[in-house]
């Protein structure tokens, strides 16, 4: 993940969850999706680096605690496959 800039002033030692286990944002599986959701909950700059996101057009990945998709905020991420049949509306 490249570096992201921080919008407020961050105190010495403080460690952005994003610069632990940048792999974890680009997640394939809903779950370490979901995770990486759960860690950008409490982030000190989570609006910040979704607007920049935004601005960007990120094409994938968690930034600011949401899932984007093509540069645009999907609810939830689907697992790999064809969807099941019983999920499709009659």
């Amino acid at each position: 993940m490249a570096a992201i800039r921080t919008w407020l002033p961050l105190s010495a030692g403080t460690v952005l969850a994003c610069g632990t286990n940048p792999d974890l944002f680009f997640a394939e599986s809903p779950q370490d999706v979901a995770r990486a959701k759960e860690l950008c909950a409490h982030c000190p700059v989570r609006a910040g680096c979704l607007a920049e996101a935004l601005d960007r057009g990120e094409p994938w990945g968690v930034w600011g605690g949401e899932l984007l998709m093509r540069g645009v905020i999907v609810p939830t991420k689907r697992a790999r496959g064809r969807p099941r049949k019983d999920s499709l509306a009659a």
